[in-house]
């Protein structure tokens, strides 16, 4: 068992008894956009750790898929402004990681620093727009969490936890989340700089979420007065798997893709 499953066992174990979401939906991929998918999901791998899994355009980091359109199209806008404000990537040595990136010429928008009671972080970006926070968190290393801007954040994170379960927990007893698969956060921060823009064509187009049933899962959606943005329809993605997919938007503006994989 890996230090990150271990500490997940331990969490959830101490967190019977409590009130917390124990229906967890598998966490699947997030979607970005770049006029090369081959060169983005590279700098992904050359970056942030992540590793080539045979699909062209895309990575993998911790199970969780990292995808690039491959429609040459330019994001109309980066992933702050919208209410996926940003990515997190958990490292050993944060330090000589941000050397490594400094000296391959990554676009750095904070250097290192340590807060107290939590870890140290950093904030960079990719070439083509999406926000990056780089943080040293041995508790949880690999992909670490994705963070959602809303004008009610505590409204916004009972949103996902009803449609995609999750464990609620505290980020090192300061923050407020939900955890998915083996310790993905989701967390959500106060939106204070303006409307949202929709994420769909941005630098951080979508989220995805993973269902064994994309019926039974649309039927609940519609019990509570979700319609769908598109879908369902059935597709067969670059890696071969056979899957039916369908989207919802948040009340951010946050696209959902919604996957069953047939095979």
């Amino acid at each position: 068992m890996t230090g990150k499953r271990f500490a997940f066992a331990l969490l959830t174990a101490a967190l019977a008894g409590f009130p917390s979401t124990t229906k967890a939906e598998e966490y699947h991929h997030v979607h970005l956009r770049s006029p090369d998918a081959l060169a983005a999901a590279q700098w992904y791998m050359d970056h942030m750790d992540c590793k080539d899994y045979g699909r062209a355009g895309a990575c993998q980091i911790d199970n969780i898929q990292i995808l690039f359109y491959s429609d040459g199209a330019t994001p109309t806008g980066p992933s702050v402004g919208s209410g996926m404000d940003h990515l997190g990537f958990s490292f050993r040595d944060l330090g000589a990681k941000m050397t490594r990136w400094k000296e391959a010429g990554v676009t750095i928008l904070e250097d290192v620093r340590d807060v107290d009671g939590l870890f140290k972080l950093a904030f960079v970006e990719d070439p083509w727009g999406t926000k990056i926070e780089v943080v040293e968190d041995h508790e949880w290393l690999g992909f670490h969490h994705i963070h959602l801007r809303a004008d009610d954040p505590t409204a916004t994170l009972a949103w996902y936890a009803d449609l995609f379960g999750g464990v609620r927990d505290e980020l090192k007893g300061r923050i407020t989340g939900l955890r998915y698969n083996d310790g993905l956060w989701l967390l959500v921060g106060q939106q204070r700089d303006g409307a949202l823009a929709p994420t769909a064509g941005r630098a951080f187009d979508h989220l995805g979420w993973q269902v064994d049933d994309l019926d039974a899962f649309i039927s609940m959606l519609e019990s509570k007065g979700i319609t769908l943005d598109s879908g369902p329809r059935e597709i067969t993605n670059a890696a071969g798997q056979e899957l039916k997919i369908a989207f919802v938007v948040s009340p951010e503006g946050v696209r959902i893709e919604i996957v069953e994989v047939v095979s």
